[in-house]
């Protein structure tokens, strides 16, 4: 039983990761929840409801209630969390409520901030700490930030990219897109619709970008990806093959915005921290750096070393976890915002 625990969420538009103290991770699903249409009733939560989509009923709904990085049905969210906070319990009920730190897009507005801790304490927190993503990336990544030195965090979520400079524990400047993951699914189903006139689904699209999908073409082996869908001609189902350099075209412009935002925030940067980045690089997290190409592509575009976090999707949730221990640290960076139950 968890008694009184800490508890580290990454609250992300694709997926959830429950970090528990002295267990670390011991949760990572999908952001999805099955729903009864008419009495609301949850049906399925997480993979289960993530295998619904797009394949349900009419009497039953498969949501994904945050995005572009924040709650877009807040009653959804909440079951959502509750669920999962339970399940990272063995389904057994808290004997003390938890402390509770949840990861938030750093350019989210004060009423998007509201909703997610009440959101924890709904979902059974004692307190609801909040952490900006690029904060909790570093920390998961296994950076000193404590120090008065620059580290530079490029963390690519699936419905935000944030992007930040950090420096004494806190974040120096930065800037948050909601551009991510999920938007280069997006591009690549389009770009299919348009090229053959083929309907096909979001998990395909997924499925294109992880297969055969590459952010820097240059060097990288050709492959091709059979794909089924819906001929919106005829409407009968169709295959066609698609090739890697098809896909890249159809997430450039995406791309784009993530090397625009990058560049942005290093305008801003202060020569002295500047300076520090050169030295040490700049660390990709989140599960877009597992695009094949992402960091070549940075690094081009910046002229600087970028470097893979081991482990880019669990470094958010990971630093949650670490947040919780270290406080004092990141007190300017969480700015001292807390909701008791």
């Amino acid at each position: 039983m968890l008694t009184g625990s800490d508890i580290g969420v990454d609250l992300g538009t694709a997926n959830v990761l429950v970090f528990v103290k002295g267990k670390g991770i011991v949760l990572h699903e999908p952001s999805v929840v099955a729903m009864d249409k008419e009495s609301g009733r949850v049906i399925a939560v997480g993979a289960e409801a993530r295998r619904m989509l797009g394949r349900t009923p009419g009497n039953i709904i498969a949501i994904r209630p945050l995005r572009d990085g924040v709650i877009a049905d807040y009653d959804v969210t909440e079951k959502m969390l509750r669920y999962f906070i339970s399940k990272a319990d063995g389904g057994k009920k808290f004997f003390f409520r938890p402390r509770i730190m949840v990861c938030i897009p750093s350019g989210v507005t004060g009423v998007e901030e509201r909703a997610v801790r009440q959101a924890a304490i709904q979902a059974g927190a004692k307190e609801a700490h909040l952490i900006e993503e690029p904060l909790a990336a570093a920390l998961g990544a296994g950076l000193d930030i404590s120090q008065p030195s620059g580290s530079m965090v490029v963390d690519i979520g699936g419905g935000t990219t944030d992007i930040a400079v950090l420096s004494l524990g806190g974040i120096v400047c930065s800037k948050s897109l909601r551009v991510g993951g999920d938007k280069i699914d997006e591009a690549i189903v389009k770009y299919i619709r348009r090229e053959y006139s083929l309907a096909i689904g979001e998990r395909t699209g997924e499925e294109l970008k992880m297969e055969i999908g590459t952010a820097h073409l240059q060097g990288a082996e050709d492959k091709t990806m059979e794909i089924r869908g819906r001929d919106m001609l005829s409407g009968l189902p169709k295959a066609v093959i698609v090739s890697r350099r098809q896909v890249h075209e159809a997430i450039k412009e995406t791309l784009e915005l993530i090397v625009g935002g990058v560049k942005e925030v290093l305008e801003r940067t202060s020569p002295e921290l500047a300076a520090d980045i050169v030295n040490k690089g700049i660390i990709a997290t989140g599960g877009g750096a597992l695009l094949e190409g992402i960091d070549r592509l940075l690094s081009i575009e910046t002229g600087l070393p970028v470097y893979i976090a081991d482990d880019p999707l669990s470094c958010v949730a990971k630093g949650t976890g670490r947040a919780l221990n270290n406080m004092g640290i990141i007190s300017a960076a969480s700015r001292g915002k807390v909701v008791r139950k």
